[in-house]
């Protein structure tokens, strides 16, 4: 049939798109460790494949692949696991609905072939399994241990020391103390409850805690002025929520809003109850 210049734009853009998926999903197999893994995606990159080869019959020739998506998805990928990159991807489908609402009056073929891709995707997509997804409880008890007691602790440290190198030692000793206490209860609590792997989840927690730890008491040690330093701190420890608050929401596919405000206000809220001990102590118990 002949298209109508719209049309075939948005025929293009599908074929495009298609044949990007395809490029991405090959990738992902061939970095793939995990056997089943391997083949869900291989599958996957298969059926993109062919529906790129059903738009070329309307367009009448192959479609050049997005390169640099390819690229930034299999990236992100091996930085923060197979799930995120899909989800991710998923994500950019939904805002491409529109142009495949658009094509359904081209053939009858094209609904039911965008209903099965959308259904028949998702579905093995929620098959794979990543290790990155499996910790995530871990890591989000390393971090938000860390960010509501660190930063507690720091903001009541610098009105009652006032001194950014010796709260910075302080802070290091507390937190790195805190990490190993933090571990070793997970270690327990995984193994209690049938983990199958209490170890790593312990390590996963106790990287996190110490990783927060660390950006949270680098400002004490490069400035002289400590409000200064909790000043950034405190932005700092708004980033970290800000930045896994959106890995965890993307690849939970849960509400970001609603977790990083929960995060954020937990974390000032107990840094601002803080700064009120140690001004008291500076006031009344720091003269004894």
């Amino acid at each position: 049939m002949t298209l109508t210049p719209q049309l075939l734009s948005a025929v293009s853009r599908a074929q495009r798109n298609e044949i990007t998926e395809f490029h991405v999903y090959s990738r992902l197999a061939k970095i793939e460790k995990n056997s089943e893994n391997k083949k869900i995606l291989q599958k996957i990159a298969n059926d993109e494949h062919r529906h790129h080869d059903f738009w070329q019959k309307f367009t009448g020739k192959p479609a050049a692949p997005h390169r640099l998506i390819a690229f930034f998805y299999t990236l992100s990928a091996r930085l923060f696991g197979l799930v995120f990159s899909l989800r991710l991807m998923e994500r950019g489908e939904d805002l491409s609905q529109k142009n495949y609402e658009t094509l359904k009056s081209i053939a009858p073929e094209v609904k039911n072939i965008i209903e099965d891709e959308e259904a028949h995707e998702h579905a093995l997509i929620d098959m794979i399994k990543s290790s990155h997804l499996e910790y995530t409880g871990s890591i989000v008890l390393g971090l938000n241990d860390a960010l509501v007691e660190l930063t507690g602790a720091l903001a009541g440290l610098t009105l009652a020391l006032r001194d950014t190198h010796l709260i910075a030692v302080v802070g290091l000793i507390t937190g790195l103390a805190a990490s190993m206490s933090m571990a070793a209860s997970e270690y327990l609590s995984s193994k209690e409850e049938g983990h199958k792997n209490a170890l790593k989840a312990s390590v996963y927690t106790g990287l996190a805690y110490v990783g927060t730890v660390i950006i949270l008491i680098t400002p004490y040690f490069t400035l002289e002025n400590p409000f200064a330093a909790l000043a950034i701190t405190l932005g700092l420890g708004i980033f970290v929520i800000l930045i896994f608050t959106f890995y965890s929401s993307v690849a939970n596919k849960t509400s970001f809003k609603r977790k990083f405000l929960e995060m954020a206000l937990l974390s000032l809220s107990i840094a601002a109850i803080n700064f009120l001990i140690g001004y008291l102590v500076k006031k009344y118990i720091a003269d004894f």
